[in-house]
């Protein structure tokens, strides 16, 4: 029988004494429609939870981005030819005095330095045209002085040259194919990566760089029918001093290098451009059978006292020649 008053609130003990006479808990009212749901969380915070997240865990780099962090391009980002502009300008704008980085740009029309023109002076730097001074400036380089006002009809070239020997990456493709014909463009390119660890992803801009800066210097010889690099370590009117290595050897006077080739085809010219000015590099006096030991009597009795006088010799048999052959017979008697 239900009690007059009313139901007991929730959590009352009914002490009124029913049949047992014993006290009896109330039953529960029926609970609030939504009452067990939980407050709905604030928009916006699960988003926020996921991006304080990713802050603290920072996402992994792909090995390629790695690989292409940890292989840095270091060439110069300019040609030679731009990387002038700045030292040009403080040597005409600034009578050559030292100035800041800041000065420095401004000599050429700029207003503020920008990352542009830091790049910009990096690579005048890395062509050694510019050089720290104090107080942190940086001062016009000797090479950059002489490129920029020559003294005399070789200075500018000798000091273009300077610059190619000087900077990252340029220096070495230079000297691994100086005096050589330059690979087609494939071949050139897998050097460039494999050998030269050339970034991929930078060879286009580094072929560009290169190929402009060597025809600004006037290393590259175009008149034959492929591009040849000229090596002026072996050129007496324009030296370039490469450090720790000398010019000539010691070799006593008139010590001859007798060399065996074609006189013709595709290997005829080496005499002049490759074998001649190496076997002079090395303080030797060239000399093969033609206009070298040319003279009144036997041609034979004269490549005869060539080959026997001579204390190194230089056979190219490529093409098996049957003159050249000949010779080193002539040779290999002698040793015998």
């Amino acid at each position: 029988m239900n009690d007059p008053d009313g139901p007991t609130p929730d959590g009352v003990v009914d002490t009124s004494e029913g049949s047992s006479g014993a006290p009896t808990m109330a039953s529960p009212a029926p609970a609030k429609k939504g009452a067990a749901k939980k407050a709905p969380a604030k928009k916006g915070t699960a988003k926020r939870a996921a991006k304080k997240a990713a802050k603290k865990t920072p996402a992994k780099k792909s090995p390629a981005k790695r690989a292409s962090a940890a292989q840095a391009a270091k060439f110069p980002r300019h040609t030679l030819e731009r990387a002038l502009r700045i030292p040009t300008a403080l040597y005409e704008q600034n009578g050559g005095k030292a100035a800041t980085r800041l000065e420095a740009v401004t000599f050429t029309g700029a207003t503020a330095l920008s990352g542009p023109l830091n790049v910009e002076l990096s690579s005048a730097q890395k062509y050694g045209l510019l050089e720290p001074a104090d107080e942190g400036k940086l001062a016009l380089s000797d090479r950059a002085r002489r490129a920029v006002a020559p003294q005399s009809p070789t200075d500018r070239v000798a000091a273009l040259r300077e610059a190619v020997l000087l900077a990252p990456d340029i220096s070495e493709v230079y000297n691994y194919y100086r005096g050589e014909q330059l690979p087609d463009t494939a071949f050139f390119t897998n050097a460039l990566i494999d050998r030269f660890k050339i970034p991929a992803d930078k060879v286009a801009e580094f072929q560009q760089i290169f190929d402009d800066t060597i025809r600004f210097a006037d290393l590259l010889d175009e008149s034959g029918p492929r591009p040849r690099l000229i090596d002026v370590g072996r050129d007496d009117d324009q030296p370039i001093k490469t450090p720790g290595v000398p010019r000539k050897l010691s070799v006593p006077a008139g010590t001859t290098c007798f060399v065996m080739q074609p006189f013709a085809g595709a290997l005829g010219s080496y005499y002049e451009t490759i074998f001649k000015p190496a076997i002079e590099q090395a303080g030797l006096e060239a000399m093969r059978a033609d206009a070298e030991i040319f003279a009144t009597g036997k041609i034979i009795d004269q490549i005869w006292r060539g080959i026997h006088a001579a204390k190194v010799l230089v056979a190219e048999l490529t093409t098996k020649n049957p003159n050249v052959f000949y010779e080193l017979g002539i040779r290999h008697s002698a040793t015998t």
